[in-house]
């Protein structure tokens, strides 16, 4: 990893302490991160394992965790993201990847992970993941119009980031919020992968478009009543997606 000297923790208004949870086998990574975080203000928890992690995440609450793919004995990265959403555990989980492994990102996503960096990577590049997955988590201060917008049988309420499928509600993770609510804030508009790409991260710079069809596919899981047979989330071949009332 490429330690960048030390600035403001933020520059973008989201200054206040933040409990982070780094998850890695490399000590000599933990021990950076752990330095380099604290130094900002903020308070890092670091372990070596993802039985210790799973323990950790369980018990505590933390606003980021920064997972790796490859750990030792144990759990590996996939196993902690999906034992955590298992046990519905929200906390932005952003997975620390093998340099231009795409399989082991989108891999993650599968599990329910938030985003992904690869190594090796700069604090700035982490700093800027960790700011977009607080942003769309709601964990930190941010303009909401408060807006409930409906489509068909979907509802999705932007302030209280929930969405309800025939009044019931349905668990979503952050990215697959920001991906619906994309589709839903024009009906029936073709959306390309580029597009859903930037409206949930914030650009598409780096980005494998296939986390968007892992995250399409989870949102027909919980709200087709035929995944296989989409009514709602239709693709549109070769192009991208569209949201209809069905």
């Amino acid at each position: 990893m490429r330690e960048a000297p030390s600035s403001a923790p933020w520059n973008d208004g989201t200054d206040s302490s933040l409990t982070i949870l780094v998850v890695d086998d490399e000590s000599d990574l933990r021990e950076m991160l752990t330095r380099s975080f604290s130094r900002e203000g903020h308070r890092v928890l670091s372990v070596a394992d993802g039985r210790a992690a799973i323990d950790r995440a369980s018990s505590e609450t933390f606003d980021v965790v920064l997972l790796d793919v490859a750990l030792g004995p144990g759990p590996d990265g996939y196993e902690v993201c999906r034992t955590l959403r298992a046990r519905r555990n929200v906390v932005p989980i952003i997975m620390l990847t093998a340099l231009d492994s795409e399989a082991d990102a989108v891999l993650g996503l599968e599990a329910g992970a938030d985003d992904y960096v690869t190594k090796p990577f700069g604090l700035a590049e982490l700093r800027s993941r960790i700011r977009a997955v607080l942003r769309r988590a709601g964990t930190r201060p941010m303009a909401s119009s408060g807006e409930i917008v409906a489509v068909g049988p979907i509802q999705l309420d932007r302030a209280r980031r929930e969405v309800c499928m025939n009044g019931e509600p349905v668990h979503v993770t952050f990215s697959e919020f920001e991906l619906l609510g994309a589709l839903m804030a024009d009906p029936g508009r073709l959306r390309n992968r580029q597009e859903l790409l930037r409206a949930i991260w914030g650009d598409s710079a780096y980005r494998d478009p296939r986390a968007i069809d892992v995250h399409v596919r989870h949102l027909r899981e919980k709200l087709e009543p035929e995944p296989d047979r989409p009514r709602h989330i239709v693709t549109v071949r070769g192009a991208g997606y569209r949201l209809q009332a069905g």
